[in-house]
């Protein structure tokens, strides 16, 4: 009964919270329609179709596609009795051959084992494993990459919490389509979360003072070199978000691939920002390609060691 009322409770706070987002993201947008109202009259309508389509396509789309997707984790197929998870087993596996990058053998291997639960099972363990966990970790340094460069560049609270809030839902959509099946209701409840607290210190970073995180004998510094302070606080704002964002990707990974008996809440929160720091210098290195010139050569006598940590074996999976 505990359980349950403990499951209820997460499921209202994840509606509540997802609510919350919508709504900061629809008041941004009624403020920008009134100020287009000067413009033409019009104008404003134009714009709120306009803005109905991208919140479609860009929150509501995705959040759709991760609801109803087939609810799974690793530990399933660690399961000693996998007849009664046969069916989703199956639901997963196919799921998983639509992807043409899979390696052949591993095609292979559950394209055989589709009609024996105990085969599959391994045959699933052997892919999540092997294959999609690198697939994973590749997508969300791709998504921290592109919250990075995007929150440094706009300098706007409210943009950065939008930015935030899509990128971060449409990794998690990217991180169910290629495992197949997604976390359970209260763990996406988790998530959603996270995402919104993300997006709260996102908007929140646009007003970040250097003084208060970088001794005054290096801000004195760092004052004689022109537009250095701008540029330093929208390098260290994206870096952060960055961070944010690498702990989301890793934390929904864990929700997935929690294949260890003694993991709990703290562990994942823990391991998830240990391996986002991880992941960060990589993510770095590759965001200040996308930055403007003259960011790129502030940071020039770093370029080697980034590349190295770029060019050199998988963060810990």
């Amino acid at each position: 009964m505990k359980k349950n009322s403990n499951k209820k409770f997460w499921y209202f706070v994840g509606i509540g919270t997802l609510l919350i987002i919508l709504m900061m993201i629809v008041s941004s947008i009624m403020q920008v329609g009134e100020h287009l109202k000067s413009v033409h009259e019009y104008a404003p309508y134009i714009f709120y179709g306009l803005s109905f389509l991208l919140v479609y396509f860009l929150i509501i789309r995705p959040v759709v596609i991760i609801l109803f997707s087939p609810s799974f984790s690793i530990g399933t197929t660690l399961d000693k009795n996998p007849k009664r998870e046969h069916k989703v087993y199956k639901k997963v596996a196919k799921r998983i051959l639509e992807q043409e990058d899979l390696p052949e053998g591993m095609k292979k291997n559950l394209e055989d084992s589709m009609h024996d639960p105990y085969e599959l099972r391994d045959a699933l363990n052997n892919v999540y494993n092997k294959h999609l966990k690198k697939k994973l970790n590749k997508v969300i340094r791709q998504h921290a990459k592109t919250v990075m460069v995007s929150t440094a560049i706009s300098q706007n609270g409210r943009l950065d919490f939008i930015t935030v809030v899509v990128v971060n839902i449409k990794m998690i959509k990217e991180i169910v389509v290629l495992c197949g099946f997604r976390p359970s209701y209260r763990n996406l409840a988790k998530l959603v979360i996270n995402v919104f607290v993300t997006a709260l210190i996102a908007e929140g970073l646009e007003n970040i003072n250097l003084n208060d995180i970088i001794p005054t004998s290096t801000m004195k510094m760092l004052g004689e070199i022109p537009l250095i302070r701008p540029i330093m606080s929208s390098v260290i704002e994206g870096v952060s978000n960055a961070l944010l964002t690498l702990r989301i990707g890793i934390v929904t990974r864990k929700y997935l691939f929690d294949d260890a008996p003694d993991l709990t809440k703290e562990k994942i929160r823990y391991g998830a920002l240990i391996e986002a720091a991880k992941h960060l210098p990589i993510v770095i290195a590759d965001g200040l390609f996308l930055f403007p010139k003259t960011i790129m050569n502030m940071f020039k006598s770093k370029e080697p060691k980034l590349e190295a940590l770029d060019g050199g074996a998988n963060p810990t999976e």
